[in-house]
């Protein structure tokens, strides 16, 4: 359990040095209305994903025989 903790706090604090990058920019931080401050928030999570990123290339086979990756000697 404070690993899952630690890993909340890691992730907001990436989030809040990501969030104070943009806003740095005049541009975003002066299109901000009074109700997008108050619902700022870095508890956000959608842009994490879990399970990793997996690059399929279809225009090849896998490999299933395990003996093919055995180098010979």
């Amino acid at each position: 359990m404070l690993s899952l903790h630690l890993l909340q706090s890691c992730l907001v604090y990436v989030n809040t040095l990501m969030l104070q990058q943009v806003l740095a920019d005049p541009i975003w931080a002066l299109s901000m209305t009074p109700e997008d401050w108050r619902g700022l928030t870095p508890l956000i999570y959608h842009h994490v994903n879990p399970y990793g990123i997996f690059a399929l290339d279809l225009t090849q086979r896998l490999r299933i025989d395990p003996s093919s990756d055995v180098l010979a000697a």
